[in-house]
């Protein structure tokens, strides 16, 4: 049977599990898709010494969000060595699936008909070739051959998370059943076009027909049965159904809405009053929580984290563990939204001198400070010579984006029955952080506040989050809740500009890089930019970005980004574009020719993006910098 029914399918990235293929979305293999099944699927055990990621921050930070439960951070489960033998035990090792939908058409005859049903089998016998897997019609009318039998590519889905199979025999028989056989035989006829779908259903038994274009759009959701609440990834039924009471909406297998990524990033950072022993300590805490000094002589044998300790005493590190265990127990209280990751690594860039150099984290500033022509740009100017970056999967919404400021704006679904762990992968690479001057900021801040072009911006932003997520809050809805604010779509701005010109200068391509936007509030005023690599391959370990903030490579990186954001191919159009009503896009000055870059690399969708105010475009006040160093 192992032979015949092989369970390697196919093979993706940790970081896709993350972003484009985690729990509960849909993957599309060569000849059919699946379905990632719930945390509560994935098997450890075969695993020798498996080792959940540590990072204390980011664990606390799910925590505050799903629950003192969630006890780990754990990679996706993977063993080496099947580049060597194809049946060796890694290929027993992996994240679990299912095939979804589970609806399928021969290709030769077009009969549609559920897996679970006798009209098709499977085959996947070749461990060299897993993307050959297939399903087939076994008594195909037209074939003797085993012709290939494919997804019907229909799935219903609904903004409470659930996904749910098409009811293709409710629809055709308009919500009854055939008069003719209590299992019907059905077959869907696709017949191309470019008006959208154009796919007939039809019944064998009885004759009835129908169109499934009748089933899209809104008035085509009155066609279509109440939602049941369904999740297929942890096969189960929400106990009280779906709370929206309302129809689906029919997608098409490999929309890009049917599964949206709810994730943390955290960096490694110290704390700045941590000494090496300490930080360690809290890095490895899960490891050392539960374990008492007698057992140390144990532990320096048999647990890994005890490697990292071994030049300290064990009397040094019972007190490291005692001082961070206080500092667990003083108690933190409960925020709302999204927990402030980026406090602390503001902090630890911020501060002079730099930190003790570490495995995972490495700052450098130069010795003779900030060159003279960027003494009006930058306020200072980091090296990050080596980084670590943690990702966690927290949960993904369907139909609906969740907002990167607000949880709750959109509904989640979960990612186990009852989750005691997460998801997460980490990445390391390395940075040039750039701190922009306070006074500079807050004189422009003031200089633009009661302009009618960040008005425009400001009136934007509550239509945007009017338009898309007004109907799914209970209670009182905050049109303008978390608008960033001035600061932000500046220092938004040059980072992608110093992105676009680092990738088009010096060889890296943009989705090798990522960025992180340090702009604060009122109360804790932040102004500066991270801008790393974060890609789990060689180009983001090998120092070319770090040499970019030598001094010269600056210079002239700088004046070449804000040179070239004063002119764009595009313009007039891009330059004189502003979101103005009823216009609900979130960008004024900007395209894909100046501004925009992968969705990798940014951190929020291309959104709160403006030439005008970085650089004269039109009304000189409004750029934070009038002139070209």
């Amino acid at each position: 049977m192992a032979d015949l029914y092989r369970r390697r399918v196919g093979a993706v990235r940790p970081s896709h599990l993350m972003f484009t293929s985690g729990v509960g979305s849909l993957v599309d293999l060569p000849n059919f898709s699946v379905l990632v099944r719930g945390l509560d699927d994935w098997n450890y055990h075969a695993i020798p010494d498996y080792q959940p990621i540590a990072e204390p921050r980011l664990l606390s930070a799910v925590q505050g969000l799903l629950g003192k439960g969630i006890s780990q951070l754990r990679p996706a489960p993977w063993l080496p060595g099947l580049d060597k033998d194809v049946n060796s035990a890694a290929s027993r090792v992996g994240v679990p699936t299912t095939p979804f939908p589970a609806w399928f058409r021969c290709t030769a005859c077009n009969e549609l008909a559920a897996l679970d049903g006798p009209a098709f089998g499977f085959e996947n016998d070749n461990a060299h070739r897993p993307h050959d897997a297939r399903f087939y019609h076994k008594n195909c009318a037209r074939k003797k051959r085993r012709p290939l039998a494919v997804p019907a590519r229909f799935v219903l889905a609904c903004t409470a998370g659930h996904l749910d199979e098409f009811p293709y025999v409710h629809f055709v028989h308009r919500g009854a059943g055939c008069t003719k056989a209590s299992h019907p035989r059905l077959r869907m006829d696709d017949r191309g076009g470019n008006l959208g779908a154009n796919v007939e259903i039809q019944c064998i038994n009885c004759g009835e027909r129908r169109n499934i274009r009748e089933a899209s759009g809104r008035r085509g959701a009155e066609n279509l049965p109440r939602c049941r609440g369904r999740h297929p990834h942890l096969d189960r039924f929400d106990p009280l159904g779906c709370p929206r009471q309302e129809p689906p909406k029919m997608l098409v297998v490999g929309a890009s809405n049917q599964w949206f990524a709810q994730t943390l990033s955290a960096l490694h950072v110290p704390r700045t009053e941590a000494s090496e022993l300490q930080t360690l300590v809290e890095q490895h805490w899960t490891a050392l929580a539960t374990l008492p000094m007698a057992m140390y002589v144990y532990g320096r044998e048999h647990v890994p984290a005890f490697k990292h300790l071994a030049k300290w005493t064990d009397e040094e590190i019972a007190a490291a563990v005692e001082r961070h265990r206080a500092t667990l127990g003083e108690g933190q209280q409960a925020e709302t939204g999204y927990p402030d990751l980026r406090a602390a690594e503001w902090e630890i860039f911020s501060t002079v001198p730099t930190p003790e150099p570490h495995e995972d984290f490495t700052l450098r500033r130069d010795p003779s400070g900030i060159p003279v022509p960027l003494k009006e740009i930058y306020s200072d100017i980091v090296q990050a010579e080596r980084l670590r970056e943690v990702r966690a999967l927290v949960g993904f919404t369907r139909l609906d984006a969740p907002d990167p400021e607000d949880p709750d704006l959109v509904t989640s679904a979960p990612l186990a029955k009852t989750p005691s762990w997460v998801p997460a992968s980490e990445v390391r690479g390395e940075g040039i952080f750039l701190r922009v001057p306070e006074d500079l900021l807050s004189a422009w801040e003031e200089r633009v506040a009661d302009s009618p072009q960040l008005a425009e911006h400001h009136q934007a932003y509550g239509r945007f989050r009017e338009n898309r997520f007004s109907d799914r809050i209970s209670g009182p809805f905050d049109r303008m809740k978390n608008w960033p604010g001035p600061r932000y779509l500046a220092l938004h701005t040059l980072s992608h500009l110093l992105i676009r010109t680092i990738a088009l200068e010096c060889g890296y391509s943009s989705a090798s890089l990522s960025e992180r936007i340090y702009a604060g509030n009122a109360d804790d005023p932040r102004g500066g930019i991270l801008i790393y690599t974060a890609v789990p391959d060689a180009e983001g370990t090998l120092g070319g970005l770090v040499s970019l903030a030598e001094p010269d490579s600056l210079i002239r990186l700088t004046r070449r980004a804000l040179t070239d954001a004063r002119h764009c191919s595009s313009d007039p159009l891009c330059a004189e574009r502003l979101p103005q009503k009823p216009a609900d896009f979130l960008h004024g000055a900007a395209c894909h020719v100046c501004l925009f870059v992968s969705e990798t690399t940014c951190e929020r969708g291309n959104r709160f993006l403006d030439r005008r105010f970085i650089v004269p475009i039109d009304d000189p006040a409004l750029a934070l910098f009038p002139e070209i160093p």
